[in-house]
């Protein structure tokens, strides 16, 4: 079984806080998900910061 992480994100669409679950494998990758409040897709880049705490940047699909 996989191990995860919740993290709260702020859509960068909309600006509304949404609770997500991070995947170890998950790590290191680039994905999109789709806002649970405005339905527009998310990218995410999630990596280890230097204190080993879990970084999780969001961004617009077009930047």
């Amino acid at each position: 079984m996989n191990h995860q992480e919740e993290a709260t994100i702020a859509c960068p669409y909309c600006g509304e806080y949404i609770d997500v679950l991070i995947e170890q494998g998950d790590i290191e990758q680039e994905y999109i998900e789709d806002c649970q409040v405005c339905c527009r897709p998310i990218t995410f880049q999630v990596q280890y910061g230097h204190d080993q705490s879990l970084q999780v940047l969001v961004k617009h699909e077009n930047e």
